[in-house]
């Protein structure tokens, strides 16, 4: 309920402002970090709220019911960057870093490049080792969170002679000599979320803000998008919700024929098979989530949850246009902004709808996805 009135009271009076601006409101960023939903999972002894992945999911879903885009914002602090920092971090990195994430700082996670969409672990970033220092050089597209980031997670090749077993995760401040932060991308949705190319040139690390194992970072980013499914599911779930909820009271008012729309049988059959698969949409991405939780296996549960409410916002924003009429195709209702802010689910994090089942699949045959295996398929998934 507090996220609710959160969204509601200080988001929705921003949201088309936003959009047409292309621009995250500073309002918007600072009250998710006063709020707590910047730091869900963070120990409260770093200044987080000590909640859980659960909780994180729920956040997400409640905020895409109003603004994908800053769901998008909630979702990568929380269940990539957090995540990382207190699973992989010493406690010197932890007691620098995590405090920030908590409070005033937002991160950015740094995988994929030009040449390096799907197939994550053909990227060509690197970082060469100098006495007790790294140099990277290279860049990333793509990266979300860019434009507001204090911290970036890069991932770069230290040792390109090993192939993806020399990919590691660095810790890289914005304020680092030679990082530079390219123009947003100009998109057709979440038009508030910005998404930037970034430029490494001789940027500067010390080797203590190596982030985990060196050479092990093929096997985090592979691990924390297995987990990210299960937030993109949560966005799109939201979204479908926000849509629907948007659209049935207006079938409820509009008058033709002399009755409400939402009166004809034809239509309540439409909207009870929305409304159902919406449900069961939810019901996968809790599952999910409740799995991950609880320690156990998830991937299968995790990538048929992300395709199958990637479908369902998809067809929820489709619909709901229609049920609108003409006014469903005009900037005067949110119902078009949800559709084309829907599309990015089926694009998001390696994810196309193919490589979501084909994993489902593996799984269902009992194989073992490379998930942290010394596999370079699990690059694709």
């Amino acid at each position: 309920q507090t996220v609710k009135k959160f969204s509601q009271e200080r988001i929705a009076p921003l949201v088309s402002k936003m959009d047409e601006n292309g621009s995250m409101d500073e309002a918007v960023i600072s009250g998710l970090f006063e709020q707590g939903l910047m730091g869900i999972e963070i120990d409260e002894q770093y200044g987080g709220t000590g909640s859980t992945f659960f909780s994180s999911v729920l956040v997400i879903e409640e905020l895409a019911k109003v603004d994908p885009a800053v769901s998008v914002l909630c979702d990568i602090q929380n269940t990539l960057i957090n995540t990382l920092f207190g699973q992989l971090g010493t406690e010197e990195q932890k007691q620098k870093y995590l405090p920030r994430l908590a409070t005033d700082t937002v991160g950015s996670f740094c995988l994929s490049e030009a040449e390096s969409g799907s197939d994550a672990f053909s990227l060509r970033t690197r970082a060469d080792k100098h006495k007790d220092y790294y140099v990277i050089n290279g860049s990333k597209m793509w990266i979300s969170n860019a434009e507001q980031a204090g911290v970036f997670l890069v991932m770069a090749n230290a040792e390109p002679s090993a192939g993806y077993r020399g990919i590691t995760c660095f810790i890289v401040d914005r304020d680092t000599e030679g990082l530079n932060i390219g123009k947003k991308e100009n998109k057709l949705g979440l038009r508030a979320s910005s998404t930037c190319p970034l430029t490494f040139d001789n940027v500067k690390v010390p080797e203590k803000n190596i982030l985990g194992q060196a050479g092990h970072g093929y096997k985090y980013a592979i691990g924390m998008l297995n987990g990210g499914r299960i937030g993109i599911a949560a966005q799109m779930l939201g979204l479908a919700q926000g849509c629907f909820d948007h659209t049935v009271p207006y079938t409820r008012q509009r008058v033709q024929f002399g009755k409400r729309i939402f009166d004809f049988q034809g239509m309540q059959h439409q909207i009870a098979q929305v409304a159902t698969q919406i449900e069961a949409a939810r019901l996968l991405t809790y599952n999910a989530a409740r799995l991950k939780e609880a320690g156990r296996p998830f991937v299968k549960e995790a990538s048929m949850a992300k395709y199958y409410c990637s479908e369902v916002a998809s067809t929820t924003a489709s619909k709901c246009i229609e049920w609108m009429g003409g006014v469903g195709f005009t900037k005067d209702y949110p119902i078009e902004k949800y559709y084309r802010d829907c599309k990015i689910g089926e694009c998001a994090s390696s994810g196309l709808s193919p490589r979501c089942l084909s994993l489902c699949v593996l799984c269902l045959c009992g194989q073992r996805p490379a998930v942290c295996a010394d596999n370079k398929v699990g690059s694709c998934w």
